[in-house]
């Protein structure tokens, strides 16, 4: 092996929330071929994979992950603009990618300033805000698995709302984004006032690991319905449903994955019970877990 694979690494270190056990193995591979050793080497065992990021957007077993996790570095986390295409690596942050964007002229990422987590994250769950989502710059993605790697366009990864067809042991390994000209002014412009609207609306400043559930369908945003269910500052244990955006769970200090899982569930319990909504966790879960 030529990259290094570590057995019980912490995943709190490794996650916005800061929660999570020990992973059976982990890695960081920097280029392509050491993600294709990686995952062959895990196939070879009978190990699971998965990617974590930046750590947003999962919440990982107090108990651990018996997969490889992997988190992506060196050449898989590179961004470089060529004419309309930003090409990333899937371990880009997303505050990269808008910046090389911006640099080169290229509109279209600002959406992308309120999600804090990597290139690869976004098309695994065509993650959105602001009216946008992957889906609409994504001009195809590189993903890796133990058989193989191919180039698949979003039509293949089956995009839709918060959604890919992805699974664990598809790793996303670059991303094409096909973006368009726009003055660097108006991209800043646009740019600041989406952050200051961010920091207005959501915790920023916090734990957390993002949006906790979807918007349902034809109905008011999940943060909303949970406000009217009196659940912000709602708590269990050391993890607190945001004073400021009930579709946040906050670490207010010690917090475990089990003290979120409790507050999911309760969610979901009001919402199901006041408004006869069945909410749909976005975050992933990673471990032997379950939001009921």
């Amino acid at each position: 092996m030529t990259v290094a694979v570590s057995a019980g690494v912490a995943l709190a270190r490794h996650t916005t929330i800061g929660t999570g056990g020990p992973a059976a193995a982990f890695a960081q591979p920097q280029t392509l071929a050491e993600l294709e050793e990686a995952l062959r080497w895990a196939a070879e065992r009978g190990l699971g994979v998965a990617a974590i990021g930046l750590g947003s957007n999962v919440l990982v077993a107090d108990d651990g992950v018996d997969r490889l996790v992997l988190r992506l570095g060196g050449e898989l986390a590179a961004v470089a603009a060529e004419g309309d295409r930003l090409l990333a690596g899937g371990g880009a942050p997303n505050a990269v990618c808008l910046h090389r964007a911006r640099s080169a002229g290229l509109g279209g990422l600002e959406f992308a300033c309120a999600i804090p987590g990597t290139a690869g994250g976004g098309v695994w769950m065509n993650a959105g805000a602001y009216g946008s989502d992957w889906s609409a710059i994504l001009a195809r993605a590189l993903v890796a698995t133990a058989e193989g790697t191919g180039w698949l366009t979003p039509a293949e990864l089956g995009l839709s709302y918060r959604h890919s067809e992805l699974r664990h042991g598809q790793v996303v390994a670059r991303v094409e984004y096909r973006l368009a000209p726009r003055p660097e002014a108006e991209i800043r412009r646009e740019v600041a006032g989406l952050v200051a609207r961010r920091k207005a609306t959501q915790p920023t400043n916090r734990r957390t690991f993002g949006s906790v559930f979807k918007n349902p369908p034809g109905q008011l945003g999940a943060g909303r319905l949970l406000e009217l269910c009196g659940l912000k500052g709602y708590r269990r244990g050391g993890a607190v449903i945001s004073e400021k955006h009930a579709n946040f769970v906050e670490n207010a200090g010690g917090a475990t994955t089990a003290d979120c899982l409790a507050l999911l569930r309760e969610a979901r319990r009001r919402a199901r019970e006041r408004f006869g909504v069945e909410l749909e966790h976005e975050v992933v879960l990673l471990g032997d877990i379950a939001v009921t």
